[in-house]
Order: structure tokens, then sequence, then C-alpha cells
């Protein structure tokens, strides 16, 4: 029996918490957060990034998250709260699912990164082409 987006995103929404920007502000401010986008690489070059956030595709997720894979990265830590944004918020509930399944516990999503931006959220613009 197969399943559709519409029920991995339901199954998602009901595991990982979706929060405000404000919500995000007041976790960043305490520390100990890793805020993550999800979104691919040709997004944040065009849109830039919430200030301070940490960018791992989310085809990549799994083995950046994962402290067993030789592609882990050490700014994850199931000690820390992560706060995941996309574009609209899809991609952010399903990476939050997988870090669930791979054992962090605190694992939030703001939706996407233009709810972010019009909340007046700290963001890092991209890179001028040539600078």
């Amino acid at each position: 029996m197969s399943t559709s987006v519409k029920e991995l995103l339901a199954a998602a929404n009901a595991v990982v918490p979706k929060i405000t920007p404000a919500e995000a502000q007041a976790m960043i401010a305490k520390g100990n957060t890793l805020v993550l986008d999800v979104r691919d690489a040709p997004e944040v070059e065009k849109s830039g990034k919430i200030e301070g956030a940490h960018h791992v595709s989310r085809g990549m997720l799994e083995f950046r998250a994962d402290p067993d894979s030789p592609y882990h990265d050490k700014a994850f830590a199931k000690d820390k709260s992560v706060i995941l944004y996309c574009a609209s918020g899809g991609r952010a509930a399903l990476a939050g699912k997988a870090l669930k399944d791979l054992g962090y516990d605190k694992v939030f999503n703001i939706g996407g990164f233009k709810d972010w931006a019009d909340h007046g959220g700290a963001v890092e613009k991209p890179i001028e082409p040539g600078m």
C-alpha cells in the first residue's frame, strides 16, 4: 500500500510542532539552537537565508545529521533545539520528521523563509555576483 505526499505531510506535522517567527526568535536568543535552511542552493543564493542559519539541502539532511555518517556535520547535536524552514514549510516538516526519526527531540518548523522575513526576522542577503 502506497502513501501520498499529503499523508506524509500529515504525519510530519503531527510530530513536528509549527512555531511562529516570534517564538523562533525567542528560542534563538536563548542559545543552543540550530536554525536549519533545507531549501536547495539556488533558492538560498537568490533570496538569502535567516541570519546565522545553517544550510543543508533536504536531500543531504539525514547524512549530515547522523553522527555515524561519514558526511556528518558537527553543527548537528541532539542536545540542541532545531528550527527548520524552507520555502513554504513542507520540506521543513518532512525534514523535521526525519530528524525526529534520527533521535532529535527538540525539532520545530517555522514554515517558509518569507514568513520569517515578512515578520522582520534578520536575514543574510545573498552575495552579489562577482563579489
